[in-house]
């Protein structure tokens, strides 16, 4: 049996293979301008707890166009997305364990071993 010309000839196309258009690395490039300038400013206004996830969220979606754009995400297949996130879940995890581990430090423990701490 001898395989078809047509099909035997022809490269697989691979994720790798396909490239974003300069218009769009320029427009995500500006967005991520505008998003920083955002970010500076968001900075400068009080609004006490908010700030802080004002700004994680600002980053968040500034990742998520690295991510999408510049690493080629968008392209990809599915598993290598499904990798990441589940990598992402564990990092989450993990931090998570320590946070929940911080409230058993107890500078008074030893007596002077932590000098420089306020009481």
């Amino acid at each position: 049996m001898t395989a078809n010309p047509a099909t035997a000839a022809a490269p697989q196309a691979h994720a790798s293979d396909r490239h974003i258009p300069l218009s769009w690395l320029l427009g995500v490039w500006a967005l991520l301008l505008i998003l920083t300038a955002l970010t500076v400013a968001a900075s400068r206004v009080d609004l006490g707890g908010l700030n802080v996830w004002i700004a994680l969220g600002i980053a968040t979606l500034k990742a998520v166009l690295v991510l999408l754009i510049f690493m080629h995400m968008l392209y990809e297949r599915p598993i290598n997305f499904i990798v990441l996130c589940a990598a992402l879940l564990f990092v989450f995890l993990f931090i998570s364990l320590v946070l929940l581990d911080t409230h058993a430090y107890n500078p008074e423990l030893i007596p002077d071993y932590a000098p420089d701490m306020q009481r």
